[in-house]
C-alpha cells in the first residue's frame, strides 16, 4: 500500500488489524470488485462500455499544438477536440482556453454563480477506502444525527439565507438506511427550495422513494474510472463494486430524479483519463436522458484526519484549471461545481471563467453548524470531518465577495409551480 495512505492503527483490535493487513497485502482476500452483491440492481445500459472504451484508448501524448489550435477554432467541440484540450499539448494554451470557456459560460449562464451548502447527517461507514477520513478502520468520532438534531441544523442553515442544501452521509445502510435519509429529505423540504443528496448508491425504486420524499438530485463520485486502480483503493464494503457505482446516476434518473452530478476525485489515478471519463459519462447520458439536468464537479484529494499526507498526485491548480476550461468548452450547458477543497482565490477566479456553482458556509463534520455559524462553543459531541476544507468563508462573506467580483450570486435556481 502506498505510503501516502498510511493511517495510525493503534486503536484497532488484533483481529481487525489482521483483517485490514490482509486486505491491503493480499488481493485474493478481497471480493471481486466487478461482481454485484446481493440486492444490487443490475441495469442494461451501453453507457459504461462506451465511456471506458474511450478512456482506455486515450493516448494524450499523441496530441499536438496543431490539434489544440484546431479544437479552439471549432465552433462546436467534438469528443476528439475535447481529448486534445485535456492533453499536455494544451497547457501552453491555457489563456486561450480560459477566454473561450469564459465566453461559453457567459452565453449560457450570464454572470450568475449558484450557491449551496452541504449538511453531513452521519459519518458511519462500512467501506474501507484508503484515502477517506470516514473509512471504517479510521479512528474518528462517529455520530448520527436524529431528526430533531437534523432539523436544528437545517434551521440554522436556512436562517443564514441559504436555499439549497446537499445532504450527505457516510456509506452505511445499517446506520443510515434509505428511510432515515428520506425523513431527512422531508425535513429539508420545509426549509429549502432545492434538496440534493450525496449518499451511497441505491436501486431505482429507492431513488424513486427519495425523490417522493423531496430530493431533487443526486451526486455520486465515481472516485476513479480506472477499474484496476479502483480495486486497489476500495478494499472492503459495497463501494468496492465498481460497475454498480458507475450506473448510479442512470438508476437515479430512472427513479425520477430531476438532476444528477458526476465526479472523479482527481489525484487518485491518471487525472487526464479520469477527467475524460467523467465528462463522457455526462455527455452520453445526456443524450440518452435529454430532459435531465447534468452537472460536473472536479475535486482534488485533501488531507484527512489521522493522515495529513493525502494530497493531489500531479494535479496542481494549473492542471485543474485546464480540466475545468476543457469541460466548459466541451459541454457549454453543463453546471460545474468547485468545492471548498479549493482555495478562496482559486474559486473566486474560476467562477469568472468556467464554474457556475460553489459551496459556502461549509462544514464536513457532523452536528457542528451551530458552533460554526453562530460562534457558540461546541459541546464536544460533534462527529469528525471527512476531509479538511480550504475555503471556510461564510455564506455572507462569499456572497459579498462574488458581488465585488461583478458576479450575481444566486441562492435558488428553481421555482415549483
Amino acid at each position: 500500500m502506498e505510503n501516502q495512505f498510511f493511517v495510525d492503527d493503534a486503536h484497532l483490535s488484533h483481529e481487525a488489524l489482521a483483517k485490514k493487513h490482509e486486505l491491503e497485502t493480499n488481493p485474493a482476500a478481497r471480493k471481486n470488485h466487478m461482481e454485484y452483491l446481493e440486492g444490487m440492481e443490475v441495469i442494461e445500459s451501453d453507457i459504461r462500455d462506451t465511456v471506458i472504451g474511450h478512456m482506455q484508448a486515450y493516448d494524450y501524448t499523441k496530441y499536438t499544438e496543431k490539434d489544440v489550435k484546431a479544437a479552439l477554432e471549432h465552433e462546436t467541440c467534438s469528443v476528439e477536440d475535447f481529448k486534445a484540450l485535456l492533453s499536455p499539448a494544451a497547457e501552453p494554451f491555457l489563456e486561450e482556453m480560459a477566454q473561450k470557456a469564459k465566453m461559453e459560460t457567459g452565453k449560457h449562464f450570464g454572470n450568475t454563480v449558484y450557491m449551496f451548502t452541504p449538511l453531513y447527517i452521519a459519518n458511519y461507514c462500512e467501506n474501507y477506502c484508503v484515502y477517506c477520513g470516514f473509512n471504517c478502520y479510521n479512528h474518528i468520532q462517529r455520530m448520527k444525527l436524529n431528526m430533531e438534531q437534523i432539523e436544528h441544523e437545517m434551521q440554522i442553515i436556512a436562517d443564514s439565507g441559504m436555499e439549497e442544501i446537499l445532504i450527505l452521509t457516510g456509506e452505511s445502510r445499517a446506520q443510515s438506511d434509505v428511510q432515515y435519509i428520506g425523513e431527512a429529505c422531508k425535513l429539508a423540504r420545509k426549509y429549502f427550495r432545492m434538496v440534493g443528496l450525496e449518499i451511497y448508491p441505491v436501486n431505482t425504486e429507492e431513488y424513486q422513494y427519495l425523490h417522493t420524499c423531496g430530493a431533487d438530485y443526486i451526486t455520486v463520485f465515481q472516485e476513479t474510472y480506472d477499474a484496476d486502480k479502483y480495486e486497489t483503493l476500495h478494499l472492503l464494503g459495497h463501494k468496492r463494486v465498481w460497475p454498480y457505482r458507475f450506473d448510479a446516476q442512470e438508476r437515479a434518473l430512472r427513479g425520477g430524479m430531476r438532476g444528477v452530478g458526476f465526479s472523479a476525485l482527481l489525484g487518485l489515478a491518471d487525472f487526464r483519463k479520469d477527467a475524460l471519463a467523467s465528462a463522457l459519462h455526462v455527455y452520453y447520458l445526456q443524450r440518452k436522458y435529454p430532459h435531465a439536468e447534468m452537472s460536473l464537479s472536479c475535486p482534488r484529494l485533501r488531507p484527512i484526519i489521522n493522515n495529513d499526507k493525502i494530497n493531489p498526485l500531479d494535479v496542481g491548480e494549473k492542471q485543474l484549471c485546464q480540466v475545468l476550461c476543457a469541460y466548459r468548452i466541451f459541454m457549454p450547458f453543463v453546471g460545474i461545481t468547485v468545492s471548498s477543497r479549493e482555495s478562496a482565490s482559486f474559486r473566486d477566479g474560476i467562477v469568472k471563467i468556467a464554474a457556475t456553482k460553489v459551496s459556502a458556509g461549509v462544514s464536513t463534520g457532523i452536528g457542528d453548524h451551530e458552533s460554526k455559524y453562530t460562534g457558540k462553543e461546541a459541546d464536544g459531541t460533534e462527529g469528525d470531518e471527512q476531509f479538511e476544507i480550504n475555503d471556510d468563508r461564510t455564506l455572507q462573506k462569499m456572497y459579498d465577495d462574488m458581488k465585488e467580483e461583478g458576479l450575481q450570486p444566486v441562492l435558488n435556481d428553481y421555482v415549483y409551480v
